[in-house]
């Protein structure tokens, strides 16, 4: 076997284990990466459900307030202008 073929076959070796070991290191951080999203989306989705009750809590709470906003409107309307003035 020719001279020239022996390198271009150690390198080819080379190059081949260079991108076997890039491609590992790429795998191990995209494993990080999941295991991290798979944290958020469980935080999120728990701030989901935590938060979800609020919509009944506030429903009383927006017509109440409804209420006070028709009553200020009211009273703003039977204001006199010089009352508004001062």
């Amino acid at each position: 076997m020719p001279a020239t073929a022996v390198v271009t076959v150690v390198l080819a070796l080379v190059i081949a284990a260079a991108l076997a070991y890039y491609l590992t290191r790429v795998v191990i951080v995209l494993r990080a990466v999941n295991d991290s999203l798979g944290k958020i989306t469980t935080a999120v989705r728990s701030i989901a459900d935590r938060t979800a009750p609020l919509g009944e809590l506030l429903s009383p709470v927006k017509t109440d307030l409804e209420t006070v906003a028709d009553t200020l409107d009211s009273v703003a309307a039977s204001l006199t202008p010089q009352a508004k003035a001062s």
